[in-house]
């Protein structure tokens, strides 16, 4: 059964609310994007954006899961319709993939490198116009 790499940097992380669905998957480390990405607040979720003006480099983990688990999360991620699986630029891996945001991005959105947002120091907005 063949196994994809997928890059989580929300709630699918180790400790956070829908880890569930991925916890007996396998777990491959943390690792850090290259730049051009950013998480946004999405309520209390972020979601994470290709931006080619940002420098910032998103902080998540690299898993391996089986065709099932991708199934259900393929249905889990789609379900607003907002969500799609793309391919994500993670040095030292290769054939990485991400649940990418693709709702509207308001102008004065809030953007991070990782989630959940450190609420004592506010926006990290380096290299985003």
């Amino acid at each position: 059964m063949k196994k994809a790499i997928l890059f989580f940097y929300g709630s699918l992380k180790r400790g956070y609310s829908n880890h569930g669905l991925i916890a007996d998957q396998e777990y491959l480390g943390e690792a850090v994007t290259e730049p051009g990405y950013r998480i946004i607040e999405i309520g209390q979720y972020g979601g994470m954006i290709r931006d080619e003006s940002s420098t910032l480099r998103v902080k998540g983990e690299v898993w391996t899961v089986d065709a099932n688990c991708l199934a259900k999360l393929d249905e889990f991620e789609s379900a607003e319709g907002l969500w799609v699986r793309l391919p994500v630029a993670v040095p030292e891996w290769t054939g990485v993939q991400l649940y990418c945001w693709t709702g509207p991005v308001p102008d004065a959105v809030r953007s991070s490198d990782s989630w959940p947002f450190d609420m004592r120091q506010g926006d990290v907005t380096a290299g985003i116009p």
